[in-house]
């Protein structure tokens, strides 16, 4: 009996280690596809933006991207335009981001930039808004007139400390008016007897 009971304890032994084994392959596998998925995903995102695209450089000056990649969408009235070609950090810590715009998409040099998120989290891509100057940005021009992103985490801080504000406005003005309704030495006022 007893070498029975050592062979079934050895054999469910084997069992939830033959268990242990195709969770661990199973989960590597998951990883290796994962892995893959996002790799198919991001394979081109890191090529040269111009690649095949015709057009001209143009160049705008930010004090923060934080999100603008390179490749990412330039966008005029919706629609797509361009790509950033290029992102750099200048001597005077500003960064440069060089754009190439479609040759048949002409820019008044009024025109503005700015860096906008599609949707609450989505990715960061350039919107040009044109002025109404008659002259035109030329290959090599620069955007005067640009807007930095607008970071989502700076945003909710700012939010919360308005929200912590008005709150403790709220509460001063409460503790204010409830001395303002009763005078020392009288009971309280109003409908049920200090009020004569």
């Amino acid at each position: 009996m007893r070498a029975a009971a050592d062979g079934l304890r050895s054999a469910g032994v084997a069992a939830v280690n033959r268990a242990e084994i195709i969770d661990v392959v199973v989960g590597a596998v998951t990883i290796a596809v994962l892995a893959a998925i996002l790799a198919l995903f991001y394979s081109g995102r890191f090529q040269e933006a111009s690649a095949g695209m015709k057009g001209y450089r143009i160049s705008a000056d930010f004090n923060r991207i934080d999100g603008l990649d390179v490749g990412a969408e330039v966008r005029l009235s919706g629609v797509p335009v361009g790509r950033v070609e290029a992102v750099t950090l200048s001597p005077s810590f500003r960064v440069r981001a060089t754009l190439l715009i479609n040759a048949g998409v002409g820019l008044p040099a009024d025109t503005a930039a700015s860096i906008q998120t599609d949707g609450l989290l989505g990715a960061k891509f350039m919107v040009l808004d044109p002025g109404g100057d008659e002259r035109m940005l030329a290959d090599g021009g620069v955007i005067a007139y640009t807007q930095d992103a607008v970071v989502v985490s700076d945003l909710l801080d700012l939010i919360i400390a308005e929200g912590r504000s008005a709150h403790a406005e709220a509460a001063g003005a409460a503790t204010d008016a409830a001395p303002a309704a009763q005078t020392p030495g009288e009971g309280p006022k109003g409908l049920l007897g200090g009020d004569r």
